[in-house]
């Protein structure tokens, strides 16, 4: 269960798992296609905890080694099997775990492919016919996006459909044949995405993306009355992978927009504040009284806006340069924090993609709802 745990865990922060189809109950074969070393963390993640699944893995490869034969063992539920003599030994030496109720999965390919399925050896249909156990054939699809072969990790969903158990005495032939029909129907899936989505991915990823997130924090530093936040928790969950770039551009406008504001306030200049009170801006006056720069740790948590911070500092002759590491831990930390969260979330929601739209007016909604309450619990 911890194992499922795990790998259920990473994919979700890595796509999404999605699985279609149960095992039947009792022990059985699994039959896989293998284009990835992510399939294991699939079958893992999608197949049943009740099933204890046991993987099949290269001896020569996954075992070569006391640290790799660890790893293996431990979060892979590895088992040895060799390539080069002996290997249908080993396949029958699971038989009393499959009599058991367990499920042991094979890829009949005997390494990773490129492509479409290969061809299947014999080894796991003759141990499922000594064990008196039946074959399921299951498709994957997504793992070699994930995780190409020979390639670095990318985003991406994974699809596991499991199959009806096959006939006894299935050929090898008959088997490949059922895993590639559903590898090829899981694979043709397209993921249905919204509109809206694919228009703000297309802005958020083109090269203005940075920009807009890096003027939109500095004009709310100055005035401008929405903060940078909710561009994050916009563009993040449509395009997660550009959550960090984007956060760190949001957080240079703000401290860049934050000094402007602190010059223009220590030469007079009075910027308009929309959505501010007066009883704000005399809570910040007090607080840079006894704290100075420091006073700024309070900003992203009481929910007074930060242009009143750094006017009220540049009024009160705050050192730009202690102004400037003060707002950068202060805003950095709730910045950074809100860009990865959003990113997680458009991560685990990457499936439901077609409800960007409404996702957009849930948030719409309760920033609006949630901005009223901190004004009005200002005034």
């Amino acid at each position: 269960m911890l194992r499922r745990a795990l790998w259920w865990c990473v994919l979700t922060l890595t796509g999404g798992v999605e699985r279609r189809g149960h095992l039947p109950r009792g022990g059985c074969v699994v039959v896989a296609n293998h284009s990835s070393h992510a399939d294991t963390a699939a079958l893992l993640a999608a197949l049943d905890s009740r099933h204890t699944p046991a993987i099949g893995a290269a001896a020569d490869y996954w075992f070569a080694s006391p640290w790799r034969s660890t790893i293996c063992r431990r979060l892979a539920a590895g088992f040895p099997v060799r390539r080069t003599g002996g290997g249908m030994d080993d396949l029958l030496a699971t038989a009393g775990a499959l009599r058991a109720g367990r499920a042991v999965v094979l890829f009949p390919e005997g390494t990773r492919g490129e492509g479409g399925v290969g061809s299947f050896h014999r080894g796991a249909l003759v141990l499922a016919e000594r064990a008196g156990v039946p074959v399921v054939p299951v498709g994957i699809a997504g793992t070699d996006r994930l995780l190409p072969k020979h390639g670095r990790l990318c985003s991406s969903l994974v699809r596991v459909r499991i199959g009806a158990p096959l006939p006894s005495l299935v050929t090898p032939e008959e088997a490949r044949a059922a895993v590639a029909a559903l590898h090829g129907r899981t694979n043709a899936e397209s993921l249905r995405d919204s509109r809206s989505r694919r228009r703000v991915a297309a802005v958020v990823t083109s090269r203005w993306g940075l920009l807009i997130a890096f003027l939109w924090a500095f004009a709310e530093a100055l005035s401008w009355p929405l903060m940078p936040e909710l561009l994050l928790a916009v563009a993040c969950v449509a395009v997660p992978r550009a959550a960090l770039r984007l956060s760190v551009g949001a957080l240079a406008g703000s401290l860049a927009g934050s000094l402007l504001a602190l010059q223009l306030a220590g030469l007079g200049v009075q910027m308009p504040a929309p959505l501010t009170t007066d009883r704000m801006r005399a809570q910040v006056r007090q607080e840079l009284t006894l704290e100075s720069a420091d006073a700024v740790r309070h900003q992203p948590w009481n929910g007074i806006p930060f242009k009143v911070y750094a006017a009220e500092g540049g009024r009160a002759d705050v050192p730009p340069g202690s102004w400037l590491t003060s707002a950068a831990a202060a805003r950095g930390s709730r910045t950074l924090t809100v860009g990865l969260v959003c990113a997680a979330l458009g991560l685990l929601l990457r499936r439901y993609r077609r409800f960007y739209g409404s996702y957009l007016v849930v948030l719409g909604a309760g920033f609006t709802l949630g901005l009223s309450l901190i004004v009005s619990g200002w005034q």
